[in-house]
């Protein structure tokens, strides 16, 4: 039915729902306290800053599951068979994503680059990267079984281009206060 580059995009996107969908919500959906509490590190900058959310962190990490579990419910109809996710697969990924993108505004904040300050490649990669090694961490079988070479190299593709869609959408949305 379809043709296997078709089938490896759709697979990569499908594998990734869960890592994907936390960022965008935690940004939608963050507000109040940050969970640096406004205090500096010892370098005297803030530790993370202003857009880093505890709402915004639970929100986004409960998107990412219910994601999961929506997946888990339709992939037996799906036109493709999709890999299965297990429950602390979802978890990783979704808790991950968001961690990748804590780490990278621990980064950025160490640099100088103020909030919102494009970080090529680092902006667009983190929460993948923050996703990949804690599913490898605790759901290593299930990870290296699911994220093949051609399935990593299409997400390493896709997501950078993906990245910039939504953040321009959250801008427009003012949600953003840069479409980057």
């Amino acid at each position: 039915m379809f043709d296997t580059i078709t089938t490896v995009i759709l697979t990569a996107l499908w594998l990734m729902l869960p890592a994907y969908l936390p960022n965008p919500c935690a940004a939608l959906f963050g507000r109040g306290a940050a969970i640096d509490s406004g205090r500096n590190f010892t370098d005297g900058r803030r530790i993370l800053g202003d857009g880093k959310t505890y709402i915004g962190f639970f929100a986004g990490t409960v998107a990412g599951i219910v994601i999961g579990l929506v997946q888990i419910l339709i992939a037996p109809y799906a036109p493709i068979p999709f890999p299965k996710f297990t429950l602390a697969a979802i978890l990783c990924l979704s808790i991950g994503s968001l961690l990748g993108d804590l780490g990278m505004s621990f980064v950025k904040r160490r640099i100088g680059l103020a909030r919102g300050a494009p970080f090529l490649f680092a902006d667009q990669l983190d929460f993948v990267a923050g996703a990949w090694i804690l599913t490898y961490i605790f759901e290593r079988e299930w990870f290296l079984s699911n994220f093949t070479t051609w399935i990593v190299v299409t997400i390493l593709i896709i997501t950078p281009i993906m990245h910039l869609v939504t953040n321009i959408i959250g801008y427009k949305l003012g949600k953003k206060d840069v479409p980057w």
